[in-house]
C-alpha cells in the first residue's frame, strides 16, 4: 500500500480545489446536506425582519431560504471564502428574484460595512478556521449583543457511517494516518466541550445543542451505486487520497466503493449511510 496525507492535515483549500471541487458536484453535495440544513433552520425559526449572516453559504441554498424567512424588512447575507460559489449563489439569488446578497471574504478576518447583525447561521461551515478563537471573536463583532447563532457541525466520524465506511475502503488500499484531533476540517468540533471551549474564549454564552441524527444519500437523493462512486472519488477528500495512488489502486477502491454502495443502496432513496450531526446554539 502507497502512503498518502489525509486532506484533513492538509487544511481545505475552500477557496481553490475544494471551492472547485464543490460547485462541480454542488446539486449533489447540497442533496446530502439538505435534511440537516432544514432542521437547522426549522431550530433557528427565523422572523419577518431580522437581519442573518449565514457563514460558509456555499452556493447559497441556506441563505436564499433565509432570505424568505426574514422578507424584505430583514436581510440574509451570504459569506464565503470561495468565489466560485459566491459567483454560484449571486446567480441563484438574481434569477430567483431572490434579495439574498453574497460577499467573498474570509471570515476570520473579514471587517464588513453592514450594521451588526440580529442572527448568525452555519450549516457546516464553522469547523475550517485554522485559528477558531480570534475567527469566532472576529464573527462577534459583526452581531448585535445577545445575537444568536445556530451552527450545524459534524458529530464523531464513529457516528457518520458516510465517512467511515468510505475511509474503511480507503484504508484497504492506502496507509492514511489517524486524524489529528481538533484540526481544521469537517469533524473539528465532533467534541461538543471543544466547540464550548472556543464559543466562551470568543465571547460567546449559553451554548446548547441537539443531536441529528439519520441517513444521508451519498452523492445526493436518488444517487446510484455508481453515481456515488463516482461522486466520492471525484469530490470528496477520499477520492484525492486514492488518485495521487495511480490508476490501479483508483480502479480496485471503485470496484470496492461500487460494491459497498451497491450493499447500502435503496430503491428510490439512494446509497443511504448513517449521520449525526450536532445543531449549535449559543449566544453573543
Amino acid at each position: 500500500m502507497g502512503g498518502a496525507a489525509p486532506e484533513a492535515l492538509k487544511g481545505e483549500d475552500w477557496a481553490g480545489e475544494m471551492g472547485a471541487r464543490w460547485l462541480a458536484s454542488l446539486d449533489r453535495f447540497e442533496g446530502m446536506i439538505a435534511p440537516i440544513g432544514a432542521a437547522l433552520l426549522a431550530q433557528a425559526a427565523y422572523r419577518p425582519g431580522e437581519r442573518v449572516l449565514d457563514l460558509g453559504c456555499g452556493g447559497g441554498a441556506t441563505t436564499l431560504a433565509i432570505a424568505e424567512a426574514v422578507g424584505p424588512q430583514g436581510m440574509a447575507l451570504g459569506l464565503d471564502i470561495a468565489p466560485m460559489l459566491i459567483a454560484r449563489a449571486q446567480g441563484r439569488a438574481a434569477q430567483a428574484g431572490s434579495s439574498a446578497r453574497f460577499i467573498c471574504a474570509d471570515a476570520a478576518s473579514a471587517q464588513l460595512d453592514e450594521p451588526p447583525f440580529d442572527r448568525l447561521f452555519s450549516r457546516f461551515g464553522s469547523m475550517f478556521f485554522p485559528q477558531p478563537v480570534p475567527a469566532f471573536t472576529n464573527l462577534r463583532a459583526m452581531l448585535k449583543p445577545g445575537a444568536r447563532i445556530d451552527l450545524a457541525v459534524w458529530a464523531h466520524p464513529r457516528d457518520n457511517a458516510w465517512m467511515m465506511e468510505v475511509m474503511g475502503v480507503v484504508r484497504r488500499h492506502v496507509d492514511v494516518p489517524p486524524a489529528v484531533p481538533r484540526a481544521p476540517g469537517p469533524f473539528a468540533f465532533e467534541d461538543l466541550a471543544y466547540l464550548e471551549e472556543i464559543l466562551t474564549a470568543a465571547g460567546f454564552t449559553g451554548m446548547g445543542s441537539l443531536a441529528y441524527e439519520g441517513a444521508q444519500p451519498v452523492g445526493g437523493p436518488g444517487a446510484s451505486p455508481q453515481q456515488a462512486t463516482e461522486f466520492v472519488l471525484a469530490s470528496m477528500a477520499a477520492g484525492r487520497i486514492l488518485a495521487e495512488q495511480g490508476e490501479t489502486v483508483l480502479n480496485a477502491a471503485r470496484a470496492d466503493l461500487a460494491a459497498l454502495f451497491d450493499r447500502h443502496h435503496r430503491e428510490g432513496e439512494g446509497v443511504m449511510l448513517g449521520c449525526k450531526a450536532w445543531l449549535v446554539t449559543a449566544q453573543a
